[in-house]
């Protein structure tokens, strides 16, 4: 497959990688929008953190970063989450965009064990904002990072928690290189929506050990 070399070539291949058809509330499935991934994954690529690397997709969701990582040149590309559809999802997904040297599998990430061979991973973890959701589980995610001992970490986390997350991060032993902000769009897909939409400030975080 041709190498994609342009980023607006990389947000029309995403595009259509397919929302969760059933997201479920407690584990806080909302989609990352390409126009957000592809500019994430394209800032890495620029920082030599996807080509010819081990790519590692944590809490995967529908495997938008797995896949966008094997486009724009991975040695190798997987994605992880605990929930089945998900990754059945994520497997559909990496077809429609003619990607099958993309891996998925079902799995709790906070149970990994740390033998995966990552050199960057990415993952856009749950919040923890919901009432029925783990609270703290985004900075959880951080520490299973920590564990599995990648080159360099991409994690989103709210906005609102920058500076606890600066200090969180430093005493993990991180180095905080960049910090990405973007508008998250979260559609109304739970019953507790009352708009059709909002926008959500969310900052990605950039660290390497």
């Amino acid at each position: 497959m041709k190498k994609i070399t342009r980023k607006k070539h990389l947000e029309m291949r995403i595009q259509s990688v397919l929302p969760h058809p059933n997201p479920k509330v407690e584990l806080e499935q909302y989609s990352t929008p390409s126009i957000i991934a592809s500019d994430l994954l394209w800032n890495a690529l620029s920082l030599g953190d996807i080509e010819d690397r081990n790519v590692l997709d944590l809490g995967c969701g529908s495997g938008i970063f797995a896949i966008g990582s094997a486009l724009l040149g991975a040695k190798h590309s997987t994605g992880i989450d605990i929930d089945e559809e998900s990754i059945n999802l994520a497997f559909e997904n990496a077809k429609n965009v003619g990607m099958d040297n993309v891996e998925f599998s079902v799995g709790d990430v906070l149970s990994l064990s740390s033998d995966f061979d990552a050199d960057t991973i990415f993952q856009n973890p749950p919040f923890g904002s919901q009432k029925h959701a783990d609270k703290g589980i985004d900075v959880k995610f951080v520490e299973k990072a920590y564990e599995l001992s990648p080159n360099v970490l991409y994690s989103f986390h709210m906005a609102s928690t920058e500076e606890f997350l600066i200090n969180f991060y430093h005493d993990l032993s991180f180095e905080i290189t960049h910090i990405f902000r973007y508008s998250f769009p979260i559609p109304k897909i739970y019953d507790f929506h009352t708009k059709e939409s909002r926008d959500v400030d969310v900052i990605v975080i950039r660290s390497i050990l």
